[in-house]
């Protein structure tokens, strides 16, 4: 709060930098300008941001509201000489250079979409999904464009009414998607059918748009717009962008393979973008949509291997710039005129046909492919949410002169993100099946490889990243949280899943030979790392006591070893005559103390991984003293056990090749933070002098035994 206190103070002051301000603005003035707007709209964007992801709402409508509060309709009337004020003599009512920016941003945002896109998906559900994407369009374009002729008096040719029927068939599958991911049903059939009906819907809207822009264009120049004009213009749209498509898909390889060795990863992402906008401006020259060239685009890349790293490459210029897009969309938006009855009524109307329209259009057919009543309404309820490709959509509409479509398109998108969630929530809720089969969960074949624990798998997914890198791949990580990687080299795709003690790889029959190869050479470069560290150990680089005289003390107040040794080192937990003979025994006889006391919770887990540890190497550290120790779940603490024995005990050759009978036994928790090193390195200083280590073995209690060990 302090920070957003501190925001507004500056803010507060900033109207001074717009005040006094000419009709022949310096450009360096306006730079300046545009600097500070920028900076407000970030930190405005990313508070809405964090205040609707805390109320469980979409981030992209904080981002809105944010807009709608900073802009020239709110602040901008509160506050004179606020710096967004309304930009006289442009069609948008933000200055021209920050409505550039945001166009800019619009060409990123579609351009990743369209990498985004899984065209393997789209193919293998197309039947059920192109019926669904065709349905909702159609119905959605002739309902919306409808709210326009009946409410408004609109011609059917009217431009408004067009960009209200093409805002209409826009969907944003993000937020459903997250809903289906939360609720496990992304692979469900009703999940896939919406996934797949989305891609068909965003191209088919797309095409929508460039028709709509095309007959637009056409009565602003004064010709007479006619059906089979609109079918010249339907053809003529649907002809470039199919073939653009085609020609950017034939060639996205070659393409790909000449920018590969331009630069690093990062640098060969710039240059896909700087594509993006090339074939973005030159589908502008023939009067289709700029974001129409930057969906082909991404969509070209999509079917490489430079897909996911365009989507990781450019992550932070899509945060630095989407944010800008969606504020500057509210920026646009006159709150004012929902003041007025007409208006109000108007978006009310067009949001509830736009609701219905999505679930009759979308539903209704995949009555044909299976799914019940219930399953049909769960396809329609994921295909309701509007969002950046409406409000695109509509800022095209506004800097064409058509404002009144902004704040319809900004309360469509606003309503129908808040009521589809908790709807499609209840209706996965019901326990009433969505198909009349149930679905094929097969997957393809899977590779699973087993490990002792998760450090060893980490490393061991490390290696392999290195090495399919090295082969070419480009590897993303999808999902942290779930250590989700995905490869992709040419048609040549790998799913990995790196857990605790497993990585799992996912792919088709032919893939899987080489995934046995790669892993083998990962495997086999570990086993030369382990080679090579068995001669430091044949060195005595190991855990160990020093032949050197124990260090100074400092004295007890203030002796950081002594400290952690009062804190671990426990009366109750020091054994002066251990009974077992052998290291076996012995460790059991302590875990046993340990576990009597309360310190441990499972022997027999923990004692498995002590003795896993003593397999490793010796814990036998020099003079006599042993030293078993593991990480374990058994106990939620470091816990540590002291026993001294009546004869000398093998630990696997102590490197004195002397039995030991000081024996330091430690356990700390697998799962937390705790001084693990630190307290062995404590109790082994400790145990340097031989003086101290003749103390121990004459002791009589456990009092004594303690008491030996914290002497400075």
């Amino acid at each position: 709060m302090k920070i957003l206190f501190f925001i507004l103070s500056i803010c507060a002051a900033l109207p001074l930098c717009a005040a006094g301000t000419t009709p022949q603005v310096e450009v360096t003035h306006r730079m300046t300008l545009l600097a500070i707007q920028v900076g407000i709209i970030l930190f405005a964007a990313r508070f809405g941001n964090l205040l609707f992801t805390r109320l469980r709402l979409p981030s992209v409508l904080g981002e809105l509201c944010a807009g709608i509060l900073i802009g020239p309709f709110a602040l901008g009337r509160w506050i004179p000489g606020w710096c967004f004020q309304a930009f006289a003599g442009s069609p948008v009512v933000v200055a021209p250079e920050l409505y550039g920016l945001c166009t800019v941003a619009s060409v990123v945002l579609l351009f990743l979409v369209g990498a985004e896109t899984d065209l393997r998906m789209f193919m293998r559900y197309s039947a059920v999904g192109s019926l669904v994407g065709v349905g909702g369009v159609v119905v959605s374009y002739f309902s919306g464009a409808g709210v326009g002729v009946w409410l408004l008096g609109l011609e059917w040719t009217d431009p408004t009414a067009i960009l209200m029927g093409v805002m209409s068939t826009a969907t944003s599958v993000s937020i459903t998607a997250r809903i289906l991911s939360e609720r496990r049903k992304l692979d469900s059939q009703e999940g896939v059918t919406i996934l797949a009906g989305a891609v068909i819907d965003d191209v088919l809207g797309i095409i929508m748009l460039a028709i709509g822009m095309g007959m637009i264009a056409a009565k602003a120049a004064g010709e007479s717009v006619q059906w089979s004009h609109i079918s010249l213009i339907a053809g003529r749209s649907f002809g470039i962008w199919v073939g653009a498509t085609v020609v950017g898909l034939l060639l996205s390889r070659k393409v790909a393979r000449l920018l590969k060795p331009c630069g690093s990863h990062g640098e060969v992402a710039v240059l896909a973008l700087g594509l993006a906008l090339l074939v973005g401006g030159l589908f502008e020259k023939v009067h289709l949509a700029m974001i129409i060239g930057a969906y082909v685009t991404g969509l070209s890349f999509s079917r490489t291997e430079m897909g996911i790293m365009i989507q990781e490459k450019l992550h932070g210029l899509y945060q630095f710039l989407v944010p800008i897009f969606f504020v500057v969309m509210g920026m646009m938006v006159d709150v004012s005129k929902f003041a007025d009855k007409q208006v109000l009524l108007v978006g009310l109307v067009y949001t509830g046909i736009a609701v219905a329209a999505k679930v009759v259009g979308c539903g209704l057919p995949t009555l044909c492919f299976g799914f019940t009543p219930m399953g049909a309404l769960r396809v329609g309820l994921g295909m309701v949410p509007r969002g950046e490709v409406a409000l695109i959509i509509a800022g095209i509409a506004a800097a064409n002169g058509h404002q009144e479509v902004l704040g319809v398109a900004v309360l469509m998108t606003l309503l129908t993100t808040l009521v589809s969630p908790p709807l499609l929530l209840v209706a996965f809720k019901l326990k009433w099946r969505g198909h009349r089969h149930l679905p094929d969960r097969h997957t393809g074949p899977e590779a699973v490889y087993h490990f002792p624990n998760h450090t060893v798998t980490n490393n061991v997914m490390a290696k392999i990243v290195q090495n399919l890198t090295k082969e070419g791949f480009f590897v993303h990580q999808i999902d942290p949280a779930q250590g989700l990687y995905q490869a992709r080299r040419a048609d040549t795709v790998l799913n990995i899943l790196c857990g605790d003690e497993t990585i799992t790889f996912s792919a088709t029959a032919a893939v899987m030979p080489f995934v046995r190869v790669i892993m083998a050479e990962s495997l086999a470069e570990f086993e030369a790392v382990l080679e090579a560290l068995r001669k430091p150990i044949t060195e005595r680089a190991h855990l160990g006591i020093a032949d050197a005289p124990a260090p100074e003390a400092a004295g007890k107040i203030g002796n950081p070893r002594i400290s952690i040794l009062s804190r671990y080192v426990k009366e109750q937990n020091i054994i002066p005559h251990l009974q077992a003979r052998d290291r076996n025994g012995i460790i059991h006889e302590m875990l046993a103390r340990l576990h009597a006391t309360g310190a441990l919770q499972n022997v027999a887990l923990a004692e498995a991984e002590v003795m896993q540890r003593e397999n490793i190497m010796s814990t036998g550290v020099g003079y006599g003293v042993a030293c078993p120790h593991a990480r374990t779940s058994a106990v939620k603490t470091l816990v540590c056990a002291v026993g001294i024995t009546d004869s000398p005990v093998d630990f696997s050759e102590d490197e004195e090749s002397r039995g030991c009978r000081i024996i330091i036994l430690t356990l700390t928790p697998n799962s937390a933070n705790s001084p693990y090193m630190t307290f062995i390195t404590a109790i082994l200083t400790a145990l340097r002098s031989s003086a101290k280590r003749e103390a121990l073995l004459t002791a009589q209690t456990a009092a004594e035994i303690r008491k030996g060990l914290m002497t400075p």
